[in-house]
């Protein structure tokens, strides 16, 4: 019988053994792609000395095509958990040095029980994916594998954050799991997703194309909106996961973290008394109204390569976190689309699950005409946005700087869709419609018989621009809380944050509404 000496001294190997992961070769190969190890990715997350690792030496069962004789170690993922500027995060780490990090029977037990821990305790899980898919000797125990991970992603969702990073191949199955997280992250030139490869798609379709431009990070992040972040390479990411960690409560039951603002909350910007063009027709960038109330001018933002006619993202106003929606002028005019519209939607419900107040900063003449918007479910799209804002309970306050036109005025979180608080300065227009084709319906007739059409025209444009490109009827109907000087925006937004931040609301009891998805 070994003595307890002996026995500790073969947990230390044992630990040895299983911390060397892939081996050499394989450390090497991952360094050479431009990729780090599960490890050294996992040491970059969490503070110095905080992380706890579990499972370390669960083994597979699979028997089949000589899987008997092969060892993986940590069966291809390290999970556990550890602190993250001092709040506990749980994380799985997928190991691409140990047999591609494939998924198997027994590495998707590891990962369903950290997402347990995470649930049960109410801590934030991220996932850093790096896999060569389904261990295809395993067969339906690999897909029930990621069957069990989706049910999980599911329960949890709403419930704490999910946060995923795709850190090298993710292909066939694997790409659900992300997908049904809050936000993923992704590496340029070593990250990849899709549901189908290259060659696949050739075979069946004949068209050809590479694994970059199919389901790279540039893809993801500017053409199909999957990801929400295009990285440098895995430091990068894993620094930006952070900081995005550092807006968010660890659950549904609690607040987001509160800072030390290092900002006066009563600071103005004379600059935005002048941003807004007297020409109408001329654009300004909406990040610089942003980042003028923000604290220290910073802006966390999630899509900021996809549909770049409307902005989201999180700020801080006197050290409190807040989720905000913005149009951007500079793209489109700030109309809204179908992207947009999708874009604006998940991250409203994402904020109103995790108590995220919400600002909403107005400039918009619309949604986007055309037969291709409307063929692709702008009504559809565009309800979603009505639906959300709607929904949401947490506090909402909307600042209007220029246009807000027709059902978009509505769309973009109005006092009738549950405002708080609406904000607008004196440059805003709230109109049905622009100027130019309300005078077309309502002056038809009185134009078309005028001895000078065209002066006549003019006349009643400028007339319709007089009663409705002001806040001033708005205000008289209380459609808007307060006209404000647009230097005053930062100390009045935190004011009303401030006013609202025990704000309740109790809605009718029902199981899930049935969104325009």
């Amino acid at each position: 019988m070994k003595t307890a000496k002996e026995r500790i001294e073969e947990l230390r190997q044992k630990e040895e053994k299983e911390l060397q992961m892939g081996g050499e070769k394989g450390i090497l190969k991952q360094h050479e792609s431009g990729k780090l190890t599960a490890r050294e990715r996992i040491n970059l997350l969490f503070d110095s000395g905080t992380f706890t690792e579990q499972d370390l030496f669960v083994r597979h069962r699979c028997t089949g095509f000589g899987m008997d004789q092969m060892e993986i170690a940590a069966d291809g993922v390290v999970c556990g958990h550890g602190l993250v500027d001092g709040r506990r995060v749980f994380v799985y780490a997928q190991d691409f040095t140990s047999r591609a990090g494939t998924m198997s029977e027994m590495q998707s037990k590891k990962i369903c029980k950290i997402m347990d821990l995470a649930l049960k305790t109410g801590c934030p899980l991220v996932g850093l994916n790096d896999s060569g898919g389904a261990r295809i000797q395993e067969g339906v125990d690999s897909l029930s594998g990621y069957g069990q991970i989706f049910y999980r992603n599911s329960l949890a969702s709403g419930v704490i954050p999910q946060i995923s990073g795709i850190l090298g191949p993710t292909a066939g199955g694997a790409v659900y799991s992300p997908a049904m997280t809050d936000f993923v992250f992704m590496v340029k030139d070593t990250s990849y997703m899709f549901i189908t490869g290259p060659q696949v798609i050739k075979t069946v379709t004949g068209e050809e194309v590479g694994f970059e431009e199919l389901g790279g990070a540039m893809t993801h992040n500017t053409k199909s909106g999957v990801a929400h972040f295009a990285t440098d390479d895995d430091e990068d990411c894993i620094k930006k996961i952070r900081a995005l960690l550092g807006y968010l409560p660890s659950n549904n039951l609690e607040d987001p973290p509160r800072i030390q603002p290092g900002d006066d909350p009563a600071r103005e910007s004379s600059a935005l008394d002048e941003i807004i063009p007297d020409d109408v027709r001329q654009s300004y960038d909406m990040h610089d109204v942003i980042r003028a109330i923000s604290d220290q001018g910073t802006m966390f933002e999630p899509h900021e390569l996809y549909a770049r006619n409307i902005l989201v993202g999180f700020i801080r106003l006197n050290g409190q976190s807040i989720g905000v929606v913005a149009n951007q002028p500079q793209v489109m005019a700030g109309c809204l689309d179908v992207n947009a519209s999708d874009k604006a939607t998940r991250f409203i419900r994402f904020c109103d699950a995790f108590n995220i107040p919400l600002l909403t900063v107005v400039d918009v003449p619309g949604y986007l005409p055309g037969k291709d918007q409307e063929w692709s479910g702008i009504i559809r799209h565009g309800a979603k946005l009505l639906w959300c804002y709607s929904e949401a309970t947490v506090p909402k306050v909307t600042l209007i700087t220029r246009k807000s036109y027709g059902g978009s005025y509505l769309a973009m979180c109005s006092s009738d869709l549950g405002a708080d608080v609406v904000l607008a300065w004196p440059t805003a227009e709230i109109a049905v419609m622009g100027s130019e084709g309300a005078a077309r319906i309502i002056f038809r007739k009185e134009v078309k018989a005028a001895d000078d059409p065209e002066g006549k025209f003019r006349e009643k444009v400028q007339e319709y621009e007089d009663l409705f490109y002001t806040p001033y009827l708005a205000a008289a109907r209380a459609y808007i809380s307060s006209v404000i000087r647009p230097r005053e925006s930062r100390p009045r937004l935190i004011e009303a944050f401030d006013m609202l931040k025990n704000k309740r609301e109790i809605r009718p009891a029902r199981k899930h509404g049935n969104i325009p998805m």
